[in-house]
């Protein structure tokens, strides 16, 4: 400021003062109504925006903190596999690429594990995070998969995991697609175990991963209005050249139609799992510990 700012009353003054910057995703904007949510209350209410009932995306690491006793858990460390096997390069290279979504995320690939208490029965839970590279199913993540099962095996716990994907990593080839039989095998482990492998269906859950492990639990549950399917209905409309019934592929239709075996708000996801887990694993009743905030 300069001697004539200086000398100006507060009031008069604050017209000079620097405009501070208004972040820009303090206001949330509803894809269903276009009603605006703040943040805060869209976090505090678990990514469902209230009025309208629509199910945003929600962070990786907050189903987890969500889903656990207290938000407390232990995450599962995941052997290292090769960065690039094949040393692909399509418009930048795929090392670059892992590089900005290591960044952007904050995890080593999409797949997050860990394992803690739900409502007091011991629990090992996957995560598969769409914000790395669309959840997108390559060697790390079907390593990490099998960790989990493993896991869950070991601890003679249920294995919860939240699909989200789009499929198959095209930069790793026929290595990402070999991970499809290696995830099938580890439910086989659990199977062998007798242990339940329960599987959340969130939005998207596509290609590769929803024609196989996201297909094979014991139980499946989806989120409304999720994307559930292997090809994408404008594929399929091209190929077929018929129109497709409204709502085809999204939670509620596959539900009507046998492919999943019921629909459940997160508000209550917790509540379901708790409730599943505890009969499948011949527990007592949860003691309905109240579920942690996002915060």
């Amino acid at each position: 400021m300069n001697w004539i700012t200086e000398s100006l009353p507060p009031r008069i003054k604050s017209l000079f003062a620097p405009k501070r910057d208004t972040p820009e995703n303090l206001w949330i904007k509803c894809p269903e109504t276009g009603e605006m949510v703040f943040h805060r209350d869209l976090e505090a209410n678990l990514w469902v925006v209230p009025s309208s009932g629509y199910h945003m995306r929600m962070p990786a690491k907050q189903r987890l903190v969500t889903l656990f006793d207290g938000g407390a858990y232990t995450p599962i460390p995941v052997a290292a596999v090769p960065a690039d096997p094949l040393k692909f390069r399509d418009e930048k290279r795929y090392t670059d690429r892992l590089k900005d979504a290591r960044a952007k995320t904050g995890n080593d690939d999409a797949i997050l594990l860990g394992h803690g208490k739900l409502d007091g029965l011991a629990t090992v839970a996957g995560v598969q995070n769409f914000e790395f590279m669309g959840g997108s199913l390559g060697m790390a993540a079907g390593e990490a998969l099998v960790t989990g099962m493993l896991a869950a095996v070991e601890k003679k716990a249920p294995f919860i995991l939240f699909a989200a994907s789009g499929g198959a990593r095209m930069q790793e080839g026929i290595l990402s697609l070999m991970q499809m039989p290696r995830s099938t095998a580890g439910v086989q482990a659990l199977r062998e175990a007798g242990l339940p492998y329960i599987v959340v269906l969130t939005n998207p859950t596509t290609g590769g991963v929803t024609a196989s492990y996201a297909m094979l639990g014991d139980v499946h549950i989806a989120e409304p209005g999720a994307l559930i399917g292997f090809a994408g209905p404008r594929v399929i409309e091209q190929t077929i050249r018929e129109k497709l019934p409204d709502g085809f592929q999204r939670s509620e239709y596959l539900r009507d139609h046998g492919m999943v075996d019921m629909v459940v708000s997160r508000l209550e996801m917790r509540a379901t799992l708790s409730r599943l887990c505890h009969l499948l694993m011949e527990q007592p009743a949860a003691t309905g510990e109240p579920a942690p905030t996002a915060a």
